[in-house]
């Protein structure tokens, strides 16, 4: 069908039944009377049509460690002189077409023209507004790598399975972890491809990708392999309704849940901001992360797109 990706064919395991992937909580998926639900019933919160944003331009490498949020789920990290792109969207909608669905409120963090040379690009899984291959093909990476079976559909992208590793330098190694979501790209290909989350390991400690996650128990375990998280990046946006939501998506408290699981030192929120894709307002997933955050609570530092994170330079924690 047009739109779907090739779907994934391999042995059995413990998250894949020869046909299907699985999650390691057993996830009910949304069927059409729930979406007729949804539509009937939305309570859209607030989003300007337009947000003027500042662009960064980062340095072409660095020692330590430099995260920058371009938007949505997609960050430059700069590490141990490795640069990699998470879940890269720069175009204008997150859509199988550019001229229908949900449309950008603001200008990437960083130009296209702006981005130092790309060592790798990690892809959680195969949803619109995670795998964009418009922003792929013009940024032509030699090293992506990507969920169990979408190497099919991305040409030259590597495979791994949930704690699969592979290295990217002599001190960076990239870990594939699990996540709980789900993958389409079409009507007829509902989770034939991994999805997932990743995990850096570098010098200056393990940083997290959740890319896009419900709750589960894929927190704990992350947190038992590779220790305290020294960087989460977590999604926070999405998550209104709940009710619909919640089995796929972390709403902003869930998110500071997992920071706890995860014993992050600092977590920064994304999946916000960009593009409409739930009920909550444009800022809706911040203000609640606010109000979330209690006294001697998680680290989490909010940023605009285009604002920097370093390990040389941290900032206060959101009060």
């Amino acid at each position: 069908m047009l739109f779907a990706a090739p779907k994934y064919r391999g042995p059995r395991s413990d998250h894949f039944d020869g046909k299907r992937f699985l999650n390691l909580k057993p996830t009910k998926h949304a069927g059409f009377f729930d979406m007729l639900r949804w539509l009937l019933n939305r309570d859209h919160g607030r989003w300007d049509e337009w947000r003027e944003i500042t662009p960064s331009v980062p340095p072409t490498r660095v020692d330590d460690l430099r995260v920058t949020w371009v938007n949505h789920a997609t960050f430059l990290i700069q590490v141990a002189g490795v640069n990699i792109l998470t879940d890269p969207i720069w175009s204008r909608r997150c859509s199988p077409v550019q001229w229908a669905g949900p449309k950008r409120r603001h200008a990437p963090g960083i130009r296209f023209e702006d981005l130092p040379p790309i060592d790798a690009v990690i892809i959680s899984h195969n949803h619109y507004d995670h795998l964009d291959v418009g922003t792929l093909r013009r940024l032509r990476c030699q090293r992506m790598f990507v969920g169990l079976g979408n190497a099919a559909f991305l040409k030259g992208a590597t495979d791994l399975d949930w704690w699969d590793s592979a290295p990217l330098s002599g001190n960076v190694r990239l870990h594939c972890v699990p996540a709980q979501h789900f993958s389409s790209r079409g009507l007829t290909d509902r989770d034939a491809n991994l999805w997932c989350g990743f995990v850096l390991e570098t010098p200056q400690g393990p940083v997290y990708f959740a890319g896009d996650t419900g709750c589960g128990p894929h927190f704990e375990l992350i947190r038992e392999r590779f220790g305290p998280i020294r960087l989460a990046l977590l999604p926070i946006g999405a998550f209104r309704p709940e009710w619909f939501m919640c089995g796929v998506h972390i709403s902003p408290r869930d998110a500071v849940r997992a920071a706890i699981a995860l014993e992050a030192e600092v977590s920064i929120p994304m999946h916000y901001y960009t593009f409409d894709l739930g009920d909550d307002g444009q800022d809706e997933p911040v203000q609640v992360l606010r109000a979330s955050l209690g006294e001697g609570g998680p680290h989490f530092q909010v940023l605009h797109p285009g604002e920097v994170w370093s390990a040389a330079t941290p900032v206060a924690a959101l009060d």
